[in-house]
């Protein structure tokens, strides 16, 4: 007897219909996409919604500057979003937004509910008002002088110089971002939740293992400097649901913007027959999941929970946290080209490059990510290219010059039974969203295998009469391999193993497909699955991402007026030889190559062509300016060593993919660097 499936109900932080999605939202939806994928794949019944956050004053005065109504707003922006999350193979089972009859519903009835417990207070406080626009000021659209530090142009609730927080109230010489105008105080009767009765169900909820203890910790500060009540109200004109029993007065944007995960799945239940109670009811045996962002684990750690527990509902099975996303070690950056829109980088990449790299380096933690470009390249190219796809690729059309079907006999049995038994330990990753080192357990294997294809060298056996059968013991051992890495990464590439099972003539890969080989079946011809990555595509998404104007003149503005004195500017060392720092030379990866191939250049009078192996199933193209000195059939065989992150360079004979490195001073006295004696392929030269 099997186990019943897993109920399990998912969901990503719900964007704001206010601005276009980046990579630092698809990180997020990368992350829980990979999950929800694994878990559908191991036969586990995963519902994955999400909603576009479509309140608050920021919409309703965004469509009022582009002279639409919020509605017609939020509709264009939904639409986009659904069409980026899309293109990066986003999966969702529903995707809906906040300003929708559910959410309405189930928001009005999370609140009578905690009202009638007794849970909403009713207090009267002063805020600040815009006498020219006419509207009571949220603290993001009033800026002033620091109360604390006197640093001017601070946002109304604290200061980005000391770290101070405070009330608007406080700040020296406010003003309205929205007019400029000097707000005024008045008198206005709030709601609030009252979060310090849920105190002790709080403890009890952080000491639990459904947070991240970074995060546990970092909340019990909050409970530990004293609970406060939580203004859930706001005054009209507001974009959202006004309140029952209350004219005029609309909920806070966050508070009826997590009950969207609920509503997004009432619409899916409503289209589907799902059992909404299942999920939600407080005595639920289904799994809930939220994967947030740092930002906002105060909302969903202290709020919800508060909301969910005051109005008899289940509490979250499990916060996954996540930190903020770097590029090139630096907060994105308009000027820079660095604040990637999701849209730019489609038009210039494929999205599996992304859905790899942020695999690549994620784990459970709560550490900021960094999308460093250069590595970025580098790894989809060695990883995926140069060792998963190389597998096919290598032996794949061998199959078919002996007949096109894969025999029953595998040349190396042991090989493919330890990429089997890895199955468990990866599942057990991919539950723990230790995605890093899964992958780092499929690029071992992947080495593993080409390791074994390049001692067997079916290339070489092919050449042979009479050994058909061995070359096809070969390819059937490379090829079940494939397969399986195939099948461990689908749920991060899933364009890939839909080309793979396209290739290899099989069904959906499911994870318990592990468990099963491939003997005596016809395979397809190979071809290409996945092309390399240029860094020439990277700098071209850069320059589409430029917008100098914003960030240069805020930089202008905030510059100070007092002129640093410029710096003595230092002689060059003899030779003129431009300096450069241990930094930049660090950067710099010698590896160990063997040159397999080298041959003329037509048209060319200085240039060999050379194909390098440099381990790992890794080969490039070089082309070198060495003919003066060396004949294509001197050196091949021979190792020397290459500058392996080196950016390729298009060239009119072709794209060269490296450097070779020489000594001398040119034309035929010219010499290639040789490694000592017991160098491989691959090997790091330090």
């Amino acid at each position: 007897m099997t186990d019943a499936p897993r109920k399990i109900l998912v969901t990503s932080a719900l964007p704001y219909a206010n601005g276009s999605i980046h990579l630092g939202h698809m990180l997020e939806h990368i992350q829980t996409d990979i999950w929800v994928r694994f878990q559908k794949m191991r036969g586990e019944h995963c519902i994955y919604v999400c909603a576009d956050d479509a309140h608050g004053t920021a919409i309703m005065l965004k469509a009022e500057e582009q002279g639409l109504t919020p509605e017609e707003q939020i509709a264009r922006v939904q639409a986009e979003h659904e069409q980026d999350f899309a293109a990066f193979l986003i999966r969702y089972d529903h995707y809906h937004s906040t300003h929708s009859p559910e959410n309405r519903a189930l928001s009005e009835q999370i609140y009578l509910a905690n009202r009638d417990a007794g849970h909403i207070l009713e207090k009267e406080i002063t805020q600040l008002y815009d006498p020219v626009k006419g509207m009571f000021l949220a603290d993001r659209f009033v800026r002033g002088t620091c109360p604390k530090c006197g640093a001017a142009d601070q946002y109304g609730d604290n200061c980005e110089v000391c770290g101070a927080t405070y009330t608007p109230g406080e700040l020296v010489d406010p003003y309205s971002t929205l007019t400029r105008a000097t707000p005024v105080e008045k008198p206005t009767t709030q709601l609030f939740f009252d979060l310090p009765k849920f105190e002790a169900m709080l403890r009890d909820w952080l000491a639990s293992d459904a947070l991240q203890p970074s995060v546990a910790n970092k909340l019990r500060e909050w409970v530990d400097a004293g609970l406060q009540p939580w203004d859930i109200s706001r005054e009209a004109p507001y974009f959202g649901f006004e309140i029952p029993g209350w004219p005029g007065k609309y909920f806070y944007v966050w508070m009826d913007a997590p009950v969207g995960y609920m509503a997004s799945f009432r619409h899916y239940c409503d289209r589907t027959g799902e059992n909404f109670d299942d999920y939600w009811k407080a005595d639920s045996d289904a799994e809930l999941h939220h994967f947030i962002g740092k930002d906002i684990v105060n909302f969903h750690g202290l709020f919800w929970p508060a909301m969910l527990e005051g109005a008899g509902l289940r509490k979250p099975t499990a916060l996954h946290v996540h930190g903020f996303v770097t590029v090139n070690g630096a907060k994105m950056s308009k000027s820079r080209g660095t604040f990637i829109k999701a849209s730019t980088y489609l038009k210039h990449l494929d999205p599996q490059y992304l859905r790899y790299y942020f695999a690549a380096k994620l784990g459970k933690g709560v550490d900021d990510f960094d999308l460093n470009l250069e590595d970025f390249v580098q790894r989809v190219n060695a990883d995926l290219v140069g060792k998963v796809v190389n597998i096919a690729s290598r032996t794949g059309n061998f199959v078919h010059k002996f007949g096109g079907t894969l025999p029953a006999t595998l040349d190396n049995a042991e090989l493919v039974q330890s990429v089997q038994q890895a199955a468990t330990g990866i599942a057990a990753l991919y539950e723990t969203r230790e995605f890093g080192k899964a992958m780092r357990e499929i690029m071992l294997l992947a080495d593993q295998a080409n390791e074994y294809i390049q001692a067997r060298a079916p290339w070489k056996l092919a050449k042979e009469d009479g050994r058909e059968a061995e070359v096809l013991a070969v390819c059937a051992t490379a090829l079940n391999v494939f397969r399986l890495l195939a099948l461990y990464l689908k749920p991060v590439l899933p364009t890939l193993a839909e080309k793979a099972e396209a290739f290899l003539k099989v069904e959906p890969l499911r994870w318990q497909d592990a468990d099963r080989l491939l003997g005596e079946h016809a395979i397809d011809r190979f071809s290409a699955l996945l092309n390399r990555v240029d860094m020439a595509q990277v700098d071209a998404m850069l320059a589409d991402s430029k917008d100098t104007s914003g960030e240069a003149q805020t930089a202008t503005e905030t510059a100070p007026t007092k002129q640093s004195k410029p710096k003595k500017k230092q002689a060059a060392p003899a030779g003129n030889d431009e300096p450069i720092s241990i930094d930049d030379f660090s950067k710099v990866k010698l590896r160990v190559a063997r040159i397999v191939k080298a041959a003329h250049v037509e048209g060319a009078d200085k240039l060999l062509q050379l194909t390098l192996d440099i381990g790992h199933g890794d080969t490039r193209n070089v082309f070198a300016g060495i003919k003066a000195k060396y004949a294509p059939e001197d050196i091949e065989g021979r190792l020397t060593v290459m500058v392996a992150n080196l950016a390729p360079r298009k060239m009119k004979f072709g794209l060269s993919e490296g450097m070779v490195l020489a000594a001398g001073p040119g034309g035929s006295e010219i010499f290639l660097l040789s490694p000592d004696s017991g160098a491989e392929p691959g090997m790091e030269v330090r």
